[in-house]
């Protein structure tokens, strides 16, 4: 028996390994390595820091099993599964600035962006990571949106939405060609209670009006001017599709799919502290002209 210099009380195997003499328990005992280090090895693309990130929010699997620790330690061979929720996938969205001074900031918000988080805990970026929310847009819409930097500032510029002194223009892409070039459309929208996700045109709803305008059409889509008046959720998405002329790529109301919701908050008039009346435009994204240019 080969010896390794110290005194057991039951003999134990033991075998050199690269002239050491070692215990053969020892020799085989696998080691073990912090899981946000392990998945570091085998999710290249994402940072220790976002990894970490990822296991805290539960997306970690080991062995089928969540994964809560980043520290926690396994060995080497245990099945790793990292499922990334779909929201995460937009996570490198960043919006343009339009405008910038020290009471507020005015950005082009990317389709996919989200307003404001879903949750308490929210692991993607929103508009709140750049001021303080005054109005939304839908997460599939673009466009213009003003953020406050100070509560008062953001108080001052909400209550001009609420008292309807702010003027929105939008530009969609719709199926079809509404029969009327131009024209307001005045129907009460309410929750859509068999599908509480979804709001339809209903006689005990809330008031709604928007003014839309034809600017071009192909055989197939038209691009809309759209002038709401009123700032219902999905206002414009519910009004066009009782229309029979639904927005292109609407996943809730529309009837043809495609690569974003075809919807766009051109511009936004609205008063800054100072009572200075500012308008400001965010640029017709190309997806949108490219509907028509390649007539799709």
């Amino acid at each position: 028996m080969i010896r390794t210099g110290k005194k057991f009380s039951k003999p134990e195997m033991s075998r050199v390994i690269n002239g050491d003499v070692k215990l053969a328990e020892e020799a085989e005992k696998p080691e073990k390595v912090r899981l946000d280090i392990l998945m570091g090895e085998y999710f290249k693309s994402y940072n220790r820091s976002s990894l970490q990130k990822f296991i805290e929010f539960g997306f970690a699997t080991v062995d089928g099993k969540t994964a809560k620790k980043p520290n926690q330690k396994f060995e080497r061979g245990v099945k790793i599964d990292l499922k990334i929720p779909e929201t995460m996938k937009n996570a490198d969205l960043v919006p343009e600035v339009i405008y910038e001074d020290g009471n507020v900031v005015v950005l082009d918000k990317p389709a996919g962006l989200l307003s404001m988080p879903r949750a308490q805990y929210c692991p993607e970026k929103t508009l709140e990571n750049y001021g303080l929310l005054v109005h939304r847009l839908d997460r599939d819409t673009s466009g213009v949106v003003i953020l406050a930097k100070s509560p008062e500032v953001q108080e001052f510029l909400k209550k001009q939405f609420q008292n309807r002194t702010t003027h929105k223009t939008y530009y969609a892409v719709v199926s079809g060609r509404p029969k009327l070039d131009e024209a307001k459309i005045d129907l009460p929208i309410a929750r859509d209670l068999k599908h509480p996700t979804m709001f339809r045109v209903d006689p005990n709803g809330k008031e709604s009006e928007t003014y839309y305008k034809v600017l071009k059409s192909n055989d197939k889509y038209s691009l809309v001017e759209l002038r709401p008046t009123t700032g219902r959720t999905h206002q414009l998405r519910v009004h066009l599709k009782y229309l029979g002329h639904p927005i292109l790529g609407d996943p809730l109301y529309g009837e043809v799919k495609a690569d974003r919701l075809y919807l766009h908050a051109n511009k936004l008039e609205i008063a800054l502290p100072g009572d200075k009346r500012v308008t400001f435009e965010a640029k017709l994204p190309k997806e949108f002209e490219d509907v028509f240019r390649a007539g799709k």
